[in-house]
């Protein structure tokens, strides 16, 4: 009798301290986005283990600066070439024994094990080494972590951010730039937005109670509802049936400002991944049409399943904002949301490898095609309607001074105060959210009304 030995699982022989080096490496030095790259590693590991490759992940990009300095510091020099991948390496040991509840034994054996997962065991002395060296010096000087920057230190390794971006911030907010820098090294809270056409916020916050799920807080103006904990979406009740969805509340304060009325024909532009659009379509379910474009394709895919999951319906077009000739069929909008391209620095607790994907030079380009997409939009817009322009940047060249140049130049612009607006610097145009402000991500936004020139 032949007895076939039962297939083993490979992914079980896979190093989550290897995917991470792979995936830091990839995003910081090949330029790619974390969003893109971390569930391609997360596709080789267990399902229990996806988790930990993301914290270790985030917490990598949350503090690059901080981490390189001290593998420098152990290092006679930097590691080039093929080596690269373990500098990232030992960055992935160092954030595990600075930040994480994982004993630094375990740390280091699990670290030095993913040289050979790396396929290049010769490295292991040297990884072993160095990760040995950081925890006798941690435990020597007794200090693994601190929330007081050390100011001997260069800025960016002080606050983890780039020099360039900390400057903006300074110039920009001159009292409140520590109080944004430390804000966006936290962990994001989870927020829902209840489906009006199944239940309203205080009713779904019952359901929510039942299931023993704690909230934090709900936001007065949009009823968004804050968990206390960050949970999977499918333990919360009726996710699958649409009652619910996860979108940040400053995000969830769009469609409350875009105040649709029955009948109006609503374009969404730069719609992707589509919480607003499903968001506005949600409570405002007497508009006559809702179309939603976005210059990806592959980016639709998530807005279709988005609208099908929440069981309504939008035209869905792939087009570029910028040039309305190669999608426009001549029926003008009465409300659009124009959610612009942007820096996306007012998320950076959500995306924390935006601070190293992001380039001083790359502003001034945004700024010139914000500029275009604005324009090319607000032609679209019947005369008396409503546009809501929107960004997640706090970069005043994005929002507040984008907006006073367009009024300047179009007199049929007319600013249409917004609440909030209270809370804002004297001579601030539109709605400036910071990062951390009522615990929601950076966002900005300012209402247009058309006018007779």
């Amino acid at each position: 009798m032949t007895i076939t030995a039962p297939k083993t699982n490979n992914q079980k022989l896979v190093n989550i301290r290897a995917l991470a080096a792979k995936c830091c490496y990839s995003v910081i030095d090949q330029g790619r986005s974390l969003g893109d790259e971390l569930p391609k590693q997360q596709d080789k590991a267990l399902a229990k283990d996806k988790g930990l490759l993301q914290e270790i992940c985030y917490g990598v990009m949350r503090y690059l600066p901080e981490l390189e300095n001290d593998v420098r510091g152990l290092m006679q020099k930097p590691l080039t070439g093929k080596q690269r991948v373990f500098h990232f390496l030992l960055l992935v040991g160092v954030y595990q024994i600075k930040y994480m509840r994982i004993p630094d034994h375990a740390a280091v054996s699990e670290t030095v094990a993913a040289t050979g997962t790396l396929k290049n065991r010769h490295m292991k002395a040297l990884v072993n080494a160095v990760l040995r060296n950081f925890v006798r010096a941690t435990e020597k000087s007794g200090v693994t972590e601190s929330t007081i920057p050390d100011s001997t230190l260069p800025i960016s390794i002080q606050y983890n951010h780039p020099s360039w971006f900390i400057k903006k911030v300074q110039e920009a907010y001159p009292d409140k730039w520590q109080q944004i820098l430390t804000a966006n090294q936290q962990k994001p809270p989870m927020w829902l937005r209840a489906n009006q056409r199944c239940h309203d916020s205080a009713s779904y916050q019952k359901l929510l109670a039942a299931e023993e799920i704690s909230i934090n807080s709900v936001d007065p103006l949009s009823q968004g509802i804050e968990l206390t904990h960050p949970i999977d979406v499918l333990k919360l009740p009726g996710f699958e049936q649409g009652w619910i969805s996860v979108q940040d509340g400053a995000a969830q304060q769009a469609a409350r400002l875009l105040d649709c009325k029955p009948g109006d024909v609503v374009l969404d532009s730069c719609a992707a991944p589509g919480g607003k659009t499903c968001h506005i379509l949600e409570q405002y379910p007497e508009i006559a049409s809702m179309t939603a474009i976005d210059i990806e394709a592959s980016r639709l895919v998530r807005v279709q399943e988005n609208l099908t999951r929440l069981n309504v319906e939008a035209t869905v077009i792939a087009a570029d904002a910028a040039n309305s000739q190669t999608w426009w069929q001549g029926q003008y909008f009465d409300r659009i949301l124009l959610d612009v391209p942007c820096s996306a620095t007012g998320v950076i607790r959500r995306h924390p490898d935006i601070k190293w994907l992001r380039k001083a030079s790359d502003i001034d380009a945004l700024v010139i095609l914000q500029q275009q997409i604005l324009k090319e939009t607000w032609s679209l817009l019947k005369p008396g309607g409503t546009l809501l322009y929107a960004t997640c940047s706090i970069l005043p060249q994005e929002n507040n001074e984008q907006i006073e140049h367009f009024i300047k130049n179009n007199t049929d612009a007319k600013l249409v105060p917004i609440d909030g607006e209270k809370n804002q610097t004297e001579g601030t145009i539109g709605w400036q959210l910071l990062p951390g402000e009522n615990n929601m991500d950076g966002f900005y936004y300012a209402k247009l009304l058309k006018v007779e020139a």
